[in-house]
């Protein structure tokens, strides 16, 4: 168990973690102050800078957090139970969740082109995409296709599309459509499906 004090810092370094995430997804790095992060989690500019050196140390610790997750969260779909669809089913639900959506914009806006974004971030950026997170789905939709599930076509390709689609809907504000996340993911699935 953790001392109080150092219970106390994690809180404040989370704290200031979720207004970060907030803020630079909405803004990107370039266009973030952290007086800005500061205003967002309700604390005075000096007191995050105990817990951040600068918002470039805060943006990458944020960006590598979300990235680990992501691949995580893509090695473990073949685990996840269920047919083929199923599987596809629960990731794309997990993906569209509002408590994912800052992580993944974020990402985007970490994209190796946007303006300010840390060497360091660039080249995480790089290897996570040079290790291309789609391929560990192939063999899903390829047994989707054998049992029938999944429509004919190249694997990598409907993937690609799909995930095309699928950052698409993540940039969008799907608030103001009145339907619920499982209405938006039977839509994304019948790209796939037969």
């Amino acid at each position: 168990m953790l001392p109080i004090n150092e219970k106390k810092v994690d809180i404040r370094r989370e704290q200031i973690k979720k207004a970060a995430l907030k803020v630079f997804a909405a803004k990107g790095i370039s266009g973030t102050k952290m007086s800005m992060i500061a205003d967002e989690a309700g604390i005075s500019q000096g007191l995050s800078y105990r817990y951040f050196k600068s918002k470039e140390e805060l943006f990458t610790t944020l960006i590598q957090e979300a990235l680990e997750e992501s691949k995580s969260a893509m090695k473990n779909v073949p685990l996840l139970p269920g047919t083929p669809k199923e599987q596809i089913r629960i990731m794309t639900k997990t993906i569209l969740d509002e408590s994912n959506k800052l992580s993944f914009m974020l990402i985007q806006q970490a994209n190796a082109t946007s303006e300010g974004v840390p060497d360091n971030v660039k080249k995480m950026i790089e290897q996570y995409t040079s290790t291309n997170p789609i391929e560990t789905l192939i063999p899903i939709v390829v047994k989707g296709q054998v049992i029938g599930e999944f429509c004919e076509g190249d694997p990598y390709q409907l993937l690609l599309f799909y995930f095309s689609l699928i950052t698409g809907m993540m940039l969008q504000d799907l608030s103001s459509i009145e339907c619920d996340i499982d209405y938006h993911v039977e839509l994304l699935l019948k790209i796939l499906t037969r």
